[in-house]
């Protein structure tokens, strides 16, 4: 092979490995409440561009371990943007994680750690758009990475929720009509520079990608669509409290210590697919970190064994059962798969979560982690309250990178025929 063929294509190789998609990875078995925090409350990570910025996670091996952190910019389809990193961060990132400290009279103990931007090192972010923010190791290995946005107010996004136009599907999905307008940007060419990210209940998992607008009325980008912006509607949130972790609480049946820390075995859930929608309030996936009998809930609430049980004896075995929620970033990693007991005909699992109020979801997948809603175990119903954001990215053909311009928000409690 010539030299500079041989030299090309190693150079190619390298290029291409460089602009690989920027994936999420899940954190090992020792790190847990992963979470970005806002006043005080767990929130999808989604942020105004000058806002605050904290990301918080507990180590369970609680030996002070040192943490680094490093900022990657990225595209619309999270590809590492082609833009310096001292244009979209102002100061240094790579720097060991300063805010941490120890469990107080917790069974288990823990090491809880706090990154904030801006921080003291003057980390600030500087521009819009997609962030992947990994948490490294001493050794500079990655141990966990989470995505966030951050979005500028350059355009205002209408929302209305509607019932699926189509007769098959009509009480099972939820559709989302929305307009984009901008008063100090004129949008070029926006089929192809304007881009949309549709979430239900802040989960990446089933985002609605790539939907180019239907029709546009001077700055105005008009999105009715039939089915490319429908989502199926799911069914309420399930939940468990322990905010006192030695009581049995709401759904909580009882409680053991039979380990070095507390059980809580939760009530059996039986699917819900096939039977009528029932209304209660959810926080739509989220979590609340409370230890009742403390003060400092960051480092004073403690975790237990929480004990799942499903009886869905319809359900099909050539695919898997998770248990997901914001409390572990809708994960379907192996912690969180479901096993069949088969001399109980019923699926558990035990899973490790931080005391408090926790909203949790049975999530249909196949080998491949293909979400297989249609099938949910526990339905879809159109009356299902869920939480709508759509995202707004525009590249004008003179800009480097991918810019956020604007946030949408709605709710299906005020959905409409």
């Amino acid at each position: 092979m010539p030299k500079f063929l041989y030299t090309s294509l190693i150079f190619l190789f390298v290029f291409t490995l460089a602009k690989a998609q920027e994936k999420e990875i899940d954190p090992p078995y020792n790190i847990k409440t992963v979470t970005f925090v806002q006043n005080g409350n767990n929130v999808v990570p989604i942020f105004e561009l000058g806002s605050t910025i904290e990301l918080q996670f507990d180590d369970l091996f609680g030996n002070e371990a040192n943490y680094y952190f490093e900022l990657v910019h990225c595209d619309y389809n999270w590809k590492p943007s082609d833009i310096p990193k001292n244009d979209y961060i102002r100061g240094f990132d790579g720097q060991r994680i300063m805010d941490y400290s120890n469990s107080f009279n917790t069974l288990q103990i823990y090491s809880h750690y706090r990154l904030t931007f801006p921080n003291q090192f003057t980390t600030q972010i500087r521009l819009s758009g997609n962030y992947m923010l990994k948490i490294l190791n001493e050794d500079k290995e990655v141990v966990f990475s989470r995505r966030f946005i951050v979005y500028e107010n350059h355009s205002t996004v209408a929302v209305q929720v509607k019932r699926s136009r189509n007769l098959s599907n009509i009480d099972q999905k939820q559709n989302l009509d929305f307009t984009i307008a901008s008063n100090d940007i004129t949008f070029q060419t926006p089929a192809q520079n304007v881009k949309v990210l549709l979430l239900q209940n802040g989960n990446f998992n089933t985002a609605i990608k790539n939907v180019v607008p239907q029709y546009t009325i001077g700055n105005q980008l008009v999105y009715k669509y039939d089915a490319e912006t429908q989502f199926w509607a799911g069914n309420e949130f399930l939940y468990f409290e322990n905010k006192d972790i030695r009581a049995a609480n709401n759904n909580v049946g009882r409680i053991g210590s039979n380990n070095d820390i507390y059980n809580a075995y939760l009530y059996t859930n039986a699917a819900r697919g096939n039977q009528i929608y029932t209304n209660y309030q959810d926080v739509n996936g989220n979590f609340v970190v409370k230890n009742i009998n403390a003060s400092d809930n960051s480092i004073e609430a403690d975790y237990a064994w929480v004990y799942f049980t499903l009886s869905a004896p319809a359900f099909r075995l050539n695919k898997d059962i998770y248990i997901t929620g914001m409390f572990n970033n809708y994960s379907l990693s192996p912690e969180y798969k479901m096993d069949y007991n088969t001399d109980k005909a019923v699926f558990e699992k035990a899973v490790m979560i931080k005391q408090g109020f926790t909203n949790f979801q049975y999530t249909v997948a196949d080998k491949k982690g293909n979400i297989d809603n249609e099938n949910a175990i526990d339905g879809n119903f159109y009356q299902t309250e869920n939480e709508y954001t759509i995202l707004v990215y525009y590249k004008e053909s003179t800009d480097r990178y991918q810019r956020v311009i604007g946030k949408g928000n709605a709710n299906s409690i005020n959905i409409v025929n």
